[in-house]
């Protein structure tokens, strides 16, 4: 571990983002059409590995399912706008056309709307019924409140996701969730997160989890560095949980846990490396909301931009770039990474000589390109 000193009192790790690596090719290459792309996740063996931030920018009941049929999955948010409302579109124009400098102060009072269990049950539904698998997510803080709503309809995979997801989240005025007893007692798999270190991935690796979400989630619309002082670096943060998979599967005698990179993967580029760094699958967010099936109409905000008491995140404009097929299977038409994730991914395993993804993990990076 590489460290800097940034005052006599104080040392720094070195940390580095997917903008500060690259993949170096190796001797060897292949035909992008011999790559395989797909991937085992938990029982579901998918064609891509590419999950949808559950942010209601990008994920609506329309667009999990069709992500799901390209072989991904679509994960939404069971306590955004699409269970708070029964006809959430009126609600979605409305924060696309607010002037910027009133669009969190909006976004706070829609959001205080109350999350309604029976909106939580006909949103899986209508995924269920389409034959796609079916993934939400809610937070810490509300898992314990709608779990059982979001068994009892049915989900394929259980998403608790929040800026950093702790095993042991002290509390003294509430009784903390206890992730080890929750997942497990719960049947269904369980991907958890952001982790942001070795030692948290590990420690959540240890409550059963199927996956561990690696980073926080929300790149482009956090404002974490801004108003607490936080943040991390992608490429460095996806190494870090990859190795705690390691130690964790020789602590257990061979369990896997995936790792899904979740924040700051805004291009195909970012996507390959965060495969290289060791990641199973990534989470898009910004990649998404730029889709013209996005509801968030070419805008992209996340859970932070709405907190009652210290916002830490902000609508942003990210416009519309192409449909969700063309952003994630192509075909492109321009370079600036944009589009076709996934022929990208192949194109570069294709160049370093690799032909699935788990060979892909072990691919040479060089820092400073």
């Amino acid at each position: 571990m590489s460290e800097t000193e940034i005052g006599r009192g104080k040392r720094a790790r070195v940390g580095y983002s997917f903008d500060d690596i690259s993949v170096v090719p190796s001797r060897r290459t292949r035909d992008a059409t011999d790559v395989s792309i797909s991937w085992q996740l938990d029982a579901s063996l998918l064609d891509i590995p590419i999950l949808s931030a559950p942010m209601d920018s990008v994920t609506s009941p329309a667009t999990a399912i069709k992500i799901g049929e390209m072989g991904g999955v679509g994960v939404i948010d069971l306590e955004g706008l699409w269970t708070r409302y029964e006809d959430p579109e009126p609600i979605f124009e409305q924060i696309a056309r607010e002037p910027a400098e009133s669009a969190t102060a909006l976004m706070q009072r829609l959001y205080r709307e109350p999350v309604k269990g029976e909106l939580i049950q006909e949103r899986l539904n209508q995924i269920r019924e389409s034959g796609q698998i079916v993934a939400g997510a809610l937070s810490p803080q509300r898992t314990q409140e709608h779990w059982r709503t979001v068994v009892n309809a049915g989900v394929d995979l259980f998403v608790i996701r929040g800026t950093t997801v702790s095993a042991e989240h002290v509390s003294s005025n509430r009784e903390p969730l206890n992730l080890k007893r929750f997942i497990y007692e719960l049947d269904v798999p369980v991907v958890v997160g952001g982790a942001a270190s070795y030692t948290a991935a590990l420690h959540l690796m240890r409550t059963g989890a199927a996956g561990v979400l690696a980073g926080f989630g929300g790149g482009a619309t956090t404002a974490n560095r801004r108003t607490v002082g936080v943040a991390v670096p992608m490429a460095t943060t996806v190494a870090d949980v990859a190795a705690a998979r390691r130690e964790y599967m020789d602590e257990t005698g061979g369990r896997y846990v995936h790792v899904v990179a979740d924040g700051q993967v805004s291009t195909s580029g970012d996507l390959v490396k965060a495969i290289a760094c060791g990641a199973d699958g990534v989470m898009l967010g910004t990649a998404l909301a730029r889709s013209t099936e996005a509801p968030g109409r070419g805008y992209h905000w996340g859970a932070e931009v709405y907190h009652k008491d210290l916002p830490r995140g902000e609508r942003v404009e990210v416009g519309t770039v192409a449909d969700l097929e063309t952003i994630i299977n192509g075909p492109s038409t321009s370079a600036d990474g944009l589009t076709n994730f996934t022929g990208a991914l192949r194109h570069a395993m294709a160049m370093t000589g690799y032909s699935d993804l788990k060979e892909f993990q072990r691919v040479l990076v060089s820092v400073g390109m």
